[in-house]
Order: C-alpha cells, then sequence, then structure tokens
C-alpha cells in the first residue's frame, strides 16, 4: 500500500508540480519503478482495486499504471509462467470491465496491453480463438460490448504491428493475421448488431456509432473484406452503415476514412461504388450551398480515391464518370479559406492527365474521342487552378516588402507543378501559352490585375529546377520537368513580347522600387525571364528596361535571388546586345548597387559572374579592361582599407570592424568569381590573357600584404583569400609560374601557423594539380609536403577522437597527399619516402573516424597509394628495371601494413561501419594484392603473403572482446585470409591483362570479399 501511495504522488508531481528540479526527480524515481518487479504487482493492483484518490488527478495514476503493465509485456511478457500470465489476463479483463465507462484512453492502454500479452502467450495453442472465448462470456454482461468493441479495435493493430516480437515455443516468429481473420465473420456480425442497437440518447447513439467505425477501419486495415465479392460487398449491411454515418456530422470523418481504406485495398470496389457517385454529388451539392468545408474535404477526397484507383473506367466517360469528373472540378472550384479541398483532387487529376497523354501517344481513333471530351474539362480545370492559385487578399494588399505567399499557397503551388506539365501537354503548349495570356488584361486601356498576372506567370514557369517525385507503375521515376521544358521542347516559337510589355510598364519609371505585393510579382516574371532567356534575346534589341528591372528586383531580399537568376541566364543567351552603351552603363550600375543589397553569395556569383562574362567578350580592348578595373575597384579598396587600416583603433568597435572584415572577404570572393568566368568566354574572344594580367597586377600585391598581414587569423577571411586564390591559379595559372615559391612558402607557413586553417591545404592541392608535372619544382612541391606533415595539427591526428573533432583538416591533408601521389613525377614521389610513410599512417588512423567524410578521404589516399604501388610494382617487373619509387612503395606498406589492417577492422565495427564496407574492402583488396604481387620478385624479403597473413590475424586477435561473439576470433581470421587470397589474385589478374580503367571488387573473389565485410559490419553493427 505505501509503494501504491508513493507512485501515486510520483505522478502527481510528475503533471503538476510547478519545480522542474522535482518533476525530474519524480520522472527518474517512475523510470526506475517500472524496472523492478513490483511494477507488475501494484500496477495491476491500482487498476482492479479501489483506493481512496490521493488526489484529483482524471485518472492519471490509472493511466500510467496501465502503461507500466503495456511496457513491460512488451518487454518481459515472454518470461512470464502461465500461471502469471493467465492471472495477468484476467485482472486486465476485470480492470477492461471497471473502466469500460471511462475515460475512453485509459480503456484504450488496457485492451492493448491485455492484447499484447494474448500474443505473447506462446503455450497457448491459439492464442487469438482464446482471447474470443473471453470476449464471447463479457458480451452478456453489463457494458461488456464496449470493451469487447475496444478490444476488437486495438487487436488488429497490435497484429499488424511489425515491431511486435510474438514467438512460437519453438522460437520463430508467427504471422497471427491469418488466425485473426478466421474471425472475421463473427466480428462483422457482432459490429452489425451493434449497428442496430437502439439508445434513448442521440449522444450515445453517436458514440456507439463511432466507436463501431473505429473498429470496422481497424479491420478493414486487417483485410476484412478480402474474401468477398465488390458486387456482394456494396449491398452488405455495414457498408449501408458507414453510407449512413456520413450524414452525421460527428461521425462523418471517421465513415470517409472506411471507405478510403476499403477503395485503396478492393481493386473492384471502386468500379462498383461509382454507382453511389449521384448520392455523393446530391450530398456535396447541400455541403457547397451551406458552406460545410468538412463535409465538402472528405468526400473530395472519397471521389478522388475512387478515381484514381479506376482511371480507365472515368476514361470511358460514362454518366458516372462525367459526374465525379464534374463533382471534383466544382470541388476545385470551391472558394475555401485555404488550400486543402483542392489540393486533395490534384492526384486524382495527375492520374487522369497521364492517362489521357499515355494514349495520345498511341494516336488511336480512341484517344482522339477521349481528348475531345476532355480536352473542355482540363481547360476548365485550368481556369479554376489559375483562381485558386492567386494570392489571398492579405497578401495582395500587405506593403511589407519581406512578406512571401502564405504557407499553404506555397505548398499548394509547389504540389501543382506535375499537373500543370500534364495539363501542358495533353493540351499542346499554343493552347496552354493562349489560355495564359487571355483575358485582355494586357490592354493599356485598363488597369492590370497584378494579382491575375503574378498567378499566370507563376504557372508558365511553374518552379524552375523543382525536382518532382512521380509514381507509376509501382515505381518511382525522378525527373526535372517544368512547363517552360514542354513549351520549349515542342519547337514552336511563341511571342513572349508581352512578358516584356510588363516589365516596362513596371520600369517606365526610373525610380520604381518593387514593394509588398509587388516584390512576388517581380519574383515570378523574373523566373519566366530565366526560365525562356533564350527567346527573349531574339528579339530584344534594347536590354535597359530588363536591366533597369533586373536591378530593382535585387534590391528587395524576396525577389533578389529570382532576379540574380535570370540576370545571368539573360547575359548568357544575349552576349551581342548587352554590348551597346546602354547596356554597359547599365551592367556598371548593378555592379555598384551590389555594395548596397548585400546579395547571397551564391546570387553575388550570379550576378558578378555574367558581368565578367560581358566584359569579357568585349572586342575593345582598352574598355574591357577598364570596365573590369572598375568593376573589381570596390573589391581592391576593401581589401586595401582592411591591411592599411588603423585596427588598433577600429577593433575597439567591434561591429566597424566586422564590416571591414565582411567587405573584405566578400571582396575577395568577387575577384575569384570574375577570374573563374573570364575564362569561359567564348573563343572568339581575343586577348582575354591581356585582361587576366592586369587583373592579377592590381590583385597580387595586395593579396601578399594580406598572407602577410595579422588578418589572416580570421577564419572567413582567409577562406575567400585562398577561395580566390585558387581560382586564379585554374584561370590564369600559367601567368603565376615565377609567382609558385612565394605562394607556397606563404600558403605552408600560415597553415603550420595557424594550425586548423585547411583552406591552405586545399589550395596548396590546387597549385600541386595544376603544376605538379613540373619536375623542376619537385624540390619545392616535397618542402611544401613536408611542411604540412610536420605541422602539429597533423601530428596530432593520433585517434579517431582526434579526427572527429578537426574532419574538414583530415579530407583537406588527406585529398592533398592524393593529388601529390597522381600528379608528381615518380622522382619526387620517391624522394617523399619518409613523409608519405607519416602520411599513410595517419591515414591509416583517421580511417577509423566516425565522421564519414573524414573516413572515406583516409581510406580514399590509401587506396591510391595501394593501387599506384601495385601499378610501379607490375611496371618494374615488366621492364626488368630497377625502381626507386617501386623500392619506397613496399618499404612503406611494409612498415604501415599492420596499422593499416587493424584500422581498417576497427572502421566496420558500429554504427556507422556500412558506408565504409565498400573502401575497406577495396583498400585490403589492394593490400591483398601488393602482397601476393611481391611473392614473385625480389621484394619478398620484405613484403610478402605471410606478411598480410600476420597482420590480418593480430588485427582480429586485438579486437576487444566485446565486439566478438564468444568463439568467433579464431574463426573468422581464417575465413578472411582465404577469401582475401581470392580477391588479391583476381586484382592482380585484372592489373596485369592490361585492364585501363581499373574498377575495384574485380573478381569473384572481390565480390565475395565485399559481401563477407557486409556480412560482418550488419551483424555486428549493434554490438
Amino acid at each position: 500500500m505505501e509503494l501504491r501511495i508513493q507512485v501515486a504522488q510520483a505522478v502527481h508531481v510528475l503533471n503538476h508540480d510547478t519545480q522542474s528540479c522535482n518533476r525530474v526527480s519524480a520522472n527518474q524515481w517512475l523510470v526506475q519503478f517500472q524496472q523492478t518487479d513490483a511494477a507488475w504487482e501494484i500496477a495491476t493492483s491500482i487498476l482492479t482495486s479501489d483506493h481512496p484518490a490521493l488526489y484529483v488527478s482524471d485518472f492519471e495514476v490509472e493511466f500510467f499504471a496501465a502503461q507500466v503493465l503495456k511496457r513491460k509485456i512488451q518487454n518481459e511478457g515472454h518470461c512470464l509462467h502461465l500461471e502469471a500470465k493467465e492471472s495477468l489476463v484476467n485482472a486486465l479483463i476485470l480492470a477492461a470491465k471497471r473502466f469500460s465507462l471511462g475515460p475512453y484512453q485509459l480503456l484504450t492502454q488496457i485492451c492493448l496491453a491485455l492484447s499484447t500479452l494474448i500474443l505473447h502467450a506462446v503455450e497457448y495453442y491459439k492464442p487469438i480463438e482464446k482471447l474470443f472465448y473471453s470476449l464471447q462470456n463479457l458480451q452478456g454482461q453489463d457494458d461488456g460490448n464496449i470493451v469487447v468493441l475496444e478490444m476488437l479495435t486495438v487487436l488488429p493493430e497490435i497484429v499488424e504491428d511489425e515491431c511486435a516480437n510474438y514467438k512460437t515455443k519453438s522460437g520463430q516468429k508467427v504471422d497471427y493475421g491469418p488466425e485473426l481473420l478466421s474471425h472475421t465473420s463473427a466480428v462483422l456480425k457482432f459490429l452489425l448488431q451493434q449497428s442496430e442497437e437502439s439508445f434513448d440518447s442521440a449522444n450515445q447513439l453517436h458514440e456507439r456509432s463511432k466507436k463501431i467505425l473505429r473498429c470496422l477501419l481497424s479491420w478493414v486495415r486487417a483485410g476484412c473484406f478480402s474474401d468477398i465479392l465488390p458486387v456482394s460487398l456494396l449491398d452488405h449491411p455495414l457498408l449501408n452503415f458507414v453510407f449512413n454515418s456520413l450524414q452525421v456530422s460527428s461521425s462523418f470523418d471517421l465513415a470517409i476514412e472506411v471507405l478510403i481504406e476499403l477503395v485503396g485495398r478492393h481493386e473492384g470496389l471502386p468500379q462498383v461504388l461509382i454507382c453511389k457517385v449521384g448520392f455523393l454529388k446530391e450530398f456535396l451539392l447541400r455541403a457547397f450551398n451551406g458552406g460545410d468545408e468538412k463535409v465538402i474535404s472528405g468526400i473530395a477526397c472519397l471521389m478522388s480515391e475512387i478515381g484514381q484507383a479506376a482511371p480507365s473506367l472515368i476514361i470511358e466517360a460514362h454518366s458516372e464518370a462525367l459526374m465525379l469528373v464534374d463533382a471534383l472540378l466544382s470541388c476545385v472550384s470551391f472558394p475555401s479559406q485555404d488550400w486543402e479541398i483542392a489540393d486533395s483532387t490534384l492526384q486524382f487529376w495527375c492520374s487522369l492527365a497521364s492517362n489521357i497523354v499515355r494514349m495520345d501517344d498511341e494516336i488511336t481513333d480512341n484517344s482522339k474521342h477521349v481528348k475531345d471530351v476532355f480536352s473542355p474539362v482540363f481547360l476548365a480545370l485550368f481556369d479554376a487552378l489559375l483562381m485558386r492559385s492567386q494570392v489571398d487578399d492579405l497578401t495582395y494588399t500587405c506593403e511589407t516588402a519581406t512578406r512571401d505567399l502564405p504557407d499553404g499557397l506555397a505548398q499548394f503551388r509547389l504540389n501543382l507543378v506535375e499537373l500543370l506539365v500534364d495539363i501542358c501537354q495533353l493540351l499542346k503548349s499554343a493552347v496552354f501559352l493562349q489560355k495564359i495570356f487571355s483575358g485582355g488584361w494586357l490592354s493599356s486601356n485598363l488597369q492590370i490585375p497584378w494579382k491575375e498576372v503574378e498567378t499566370r506567370m507563376s504557372a508558365l514557369n511553374v518552379s524552375t529546377n523543382t525536382k518532382i517525385q512521380k509514381i507509376r507503375l509501382n515505381k518511382y521515376l525522378f525527373f526535372l520537368f517544368q512547363v517552360a521544358d514542354v513549351v520549349l521542347n515542342e519547337g514552336q516559337t511563341f511571342d513572349l513580347s508581352m512578358v516584356l510589355h510588363l516589365v516596362t510598364i513596371l520600369c517606365d519609371n526610373a525610380s520604381y522600387e518593387p514593394k509588398g505585393f509587388m516584390c512576388i510579382v517581380h519574383r515570378s516574371l523574373a523566373d519566366v525571364i530565366g526560365s525562356y532567356s533564350k527567346w527573349m534575346s531574339s528579339y530584344t534589341t534594347n536590354a535597359r528596361p530588363l536591366l533597369i528591372f533586373f536591378g530593382a528586383g535585387m534590391s528587395e531580399p524576396l525577389s533578389s535571388h529570382a532576379c540574380a537568376t535570370a540576370f545571368r541566364k539573360f547575359c548568357e543567351d544575349a552576349i551581342a546586345v548587352m554590348h551597346k552603351p546602354s547596356s554597359l552603363e547599365m551592367l556598371m550600375c548593378i555592379a555598384e548597387g551590389l555594395e548596397k543589397w548585400h546579395l547571397p553569395l551564391e546570387d553575388e556569383e550570379d550576378v558578378i559572374g555574367a558581368i565578367a562574362l560581358i566584359l569579357g567578350c568585349l572586342p575593345n580592348l582598352e574598355l574591357r579592361n577598364n570596365l573590369l578595373l572598375k568593376l573589381l575597384a570596390p573589391s581592391f579598396r576593401s581589401i586595401d582599407k582592411l591591411i592599411e587600416g588603423d585596427h588598433v583603433h577600429s577593433r575597439q568597435l567591434p561591429g566597424a570592424y566586422t564590416r571591414l572584415v565582411s567587405s573584405a572577404a566578400r571582396g575577395f570572393f568577387r575577384i575569384g568569381t570574375v577570374f573563374s568566368n573570364l575564362v569561359t568566354t567564348p573563343s572568339t574572344c581575343n586577348d582575354i590573357d591581356n585582361s587576366l594580367i592586369i587583373i592579377l597586377g592590381s590583385f597580387w600585391p595586395l593579396l601578399e600584404k594580406f598572407f602577410q598581414s595579422e588578418h589572416i587569423e580570421n577564419t572567413s577571411l582567409s577562406m575567400s583569400a585562398c577561395r580566390a586564390l585558387s581560382q586564379t591559379i585554374k584561370s590564369a595559372g600559367h601567368h603565376f609560374v615565377t609567382l609558385l615559391p612565394k605562394v607556397l612558402d606563404y600558403l605552408s607557413m600560415n597553415f603550420v601557423s595557424l594550425r586548423t586553417h585547411e583552406c591552405y591545404i586545399k589550395t596548396a592541392s590546387v597549385i600541386i594539380e595544376e603544376f605538379g608535372n613540373k619536375e623542376e619544382y619537385g624540390p619545392l612541391f616535397i618542402s611544401t609536403l613536408e611542411r604540412f606533415t610536420n605541422a602539429s595539427s597533423i601530428m596530432a591526428l593520433n585517434s579517431s577522437y582526434v579526427c572527429d573533432q578537426e574532419p574538414d583538416l583530415v579530407e583537406a591533408y588527406c585529398n592533398f597527399t592524393s593529388i601529390f601521389l597522381h600528379n608528381s613525377p615518380k622522382e619526387v614521389v620517391a624522394s617523399s619516402g619518409q613523409l608519405l610513410e607519416v602520411s599513410f599512417q595517419k591515414a591509416a588512423i583517421c580511417c577509423t573516424a566516425v565522421h564519414r567524410g573524414a573516413a572515406l578521404a583516409a581510406m580514399s589516399y590509401m587506396s591510391c597509394f595501394l593501387e599506384l604501388s601495385l601499378s610501379w610494382l607490375v611496371e618494374s617487373v615488366t621492364s626488368s628495371s630497377e625502381s626507386l619509387v617501386t623500392s619506397m612503395a613496399v618499404h612503406v606498406i611494409s612498415h604501415s601494413g599492420e596499422g593499416l589492417v587493424s584500422n581498417v577492422v576497427y572502421a566496420l565495427l558500429g554504427v556507422s561501419a556500412m558506408s565504409r564496407v565498400h573502401k575497406s574492402a577495396t583498400v585490403l583488396q589492394q593490400l591483398a594484392a601488393v602482397c601476393s604481387f611481391c611473392e614473385k620478385t625480389k621484394w619478398k624479403s620484405v613484403l610478402c603473403w605471410n606478411s598480410l597473413h600476420g597482420w590480418v590475424h593480430a588485427a582480429v586477435r586485438s579486437v576487444p572482446g566485446e565486439y566478438l561473439r564468444q568463439g568467433e576470433a579464431e574463426c573468422l581470421a581464417g575465413v578472411w585470409v582465404k577469401v582475401l587470397g581470392d580477391a588479391g589474385i583476381d586484382y592482380v589478374e585484372s592489373r596485369t591483362n592490361g585492364e585501363k580503367n581499373h574498377k575495384h571488387m574485380r573478381g569473384k573473389g572481390g565480390r565475395m570479399l565485399k559481401s563477407l565485410f557486409r556480412e560482418f559490419v550488419d551483424t555486428h553493427r549493434n554490438i
């Protein structure tokens, strides 16, 4: 009794105490209580015996007790003895009767516990049959039917629960589905009897109807009607009960849910239910007249499901099918407060349109008839969708520049994409565009309805570059498709000058600034211009209005991205017209505007890149260079101001210094963007090198000063400067040759002094990739590798924990060493043996990191080294020549092999190991190939098959005992060595046979190795 009181007090504190520390303590005590054996008895006692209420708690203690029993049955029920189970079954039945009248949630928890316990009673031959016997005894008792209804409701859910661990006496999982469904007739008979009972109170009747529907829904999901023919099902009394329940507000939702579930689970039922469309449409019309959105939404969902389940029946266009189509069209047009009703019909329309388009492709007489019948329907649907896609009055009248579309409308438009594409394909682009621009709203005599314009422009563009997931024939087909693509792919030419006309109207005033809803209009127009830029550029003779339009849109956050993207696309497609003086003037105005707009970097990259592309194509060399320098002048000034300024004073004002840093970082970003876009200019542009040299002359002195300044400590500045340098080297690398010693010295020294600024390693990788083949710079590259490798931050990579703290550093260093190996001459690589050995050993440690990117980068470097080592070995044996690089590789592998194998085995343990299976198998197959090949060479005394054999056995023995099952270590190493032997031989054979495109996991041995590792990971991931 005392413990029961303690439980009640703890529950009260947990739910009602105002002190969080008390609630935490109560929760901890209750969690510990649930794990005790006493919890069985106390929880059962609370549910079955009367006791004075300690608190007015709305059955909180009883609810907690029911949950405790449910959890303990799920986790420990199979451990109970038969007598204890039977006693608990009787106690739970008693508790269910006791709380049959409420509260409802408590009765549900008790029934869930009872159902779970019955299914855990593996001693029973047919546990469900025993449960039904107990339920029959309840039916004749007071309020027993309520308990039976609730038990029948939760039982199918428990049976269907895939997470439940129901086992037979032999330990095998059993499927209780057939045993459950064998009682279908008795259940349906019981539900029918309940539906025919009368009650004095309407509330009681409605509550009983809801319970019946909830129970029926549970059994429908279990498949109770699977053996009944659809025609017979239509006349089933319970189905009539469901249809009658549609007319009662309290049971409407459940009745709809039952019918939708039936339609989805019984293939022939939609063809039968189509005859009920007349009844549903009458019901729908009454809802329209009364404005009952709940009923309209439910009927729309049901009719959509019927139509989707029987598309061929709809296409046949019988009177009932056309009645259903008309009803759903009315649902789309209904002016509800949100977009859920129209949205619920979209999948039906998509299914119907896709089927008609597919028929149209087959070009049959029937397809022409179907298209003639449904084209007017889809024209009307298109009108309705355009109307429902319009913004609400609140958004339309809002003057706030940052107010975007309501979330519901934004999601509705996103869901519309697939349907609008199908409508465009069905109607053909000419009709689609004519519909977009119909209505006379472009007439100069009328005030332009911008709300309608925005909607139509949005439909014309339809979410450019949106990835849609489409399901057809039970397969997921991903496609990147939009109305613009359909229109362009049909190859017809359309006059889109009306779009430019809208732009001209907007930008007629030089001081035009989009505000409020006009920002959304601006964005939609910009999206259209970007999608159709090729067409528009073909008849645009004066780009000034468009450039004013782009600039105005970039000044507002809501439209800046769309305008920046459209600006880039238009510049790429209209280079010639952009070279006019008026256009160049506007380009430079847009560039100046960037200083105050502060666009996101990806948008600024579009804008600066597009301007650089235009300027880079100017035939007049002097004009080109002057404008490029003018474009970059603010960037040069911001960097110079940072470097030359008095920062002792400025750092006393953190806000001012932060702005200086941000401006300089953005300046570096713009410089890099200009360099990367100048090399993408058309080949017709001459003397681009001259322009690169001019810019480089202004940039390098500033960059050199920056690398020598204290500002390199700022991570964002260092990253921006390194990015700019990397893009400059890729664009104008041949002009950098004489500066290589200085550049690499700055990069390596700054990395050493700053420890974790991996951007310096990444930039050095770009230099090695660009100039690594120049043997005269070999000593310089070795010196750079030495500085990086001996840096304290690299030397500190001695455990997976440290690697996980600096994953970006690990990736940068491993990528650098891989690039060094791939791009350097053999003589340079051979001279770097000691450094490569250290880097190889560091990579072996890093492959155990939990961070996926760091681990895979380390494995990629080791794989690169092993691949090249085998190539050098094969080449050395084939040519019968002494090779320093081969000797270096053999010694590195012999010294590092044991650590490599040990760490790769460790990498295969844990929850994240599955992502490393392929790389791990590749590395060990390559190692096996090297060891196998060395058996036939003079290096056998240094590296041979026995070396790998010993490493594998040592690695398995070193695995902590808790990671392996008892006795597993003895056989694991032997199996792995055997499979590695086959995999290594396969790899060597593929290489010596002259395969050029190296594919890892080659041969049966390689595939077996990968399969073995995958099985090992799968069986050890939770140990």
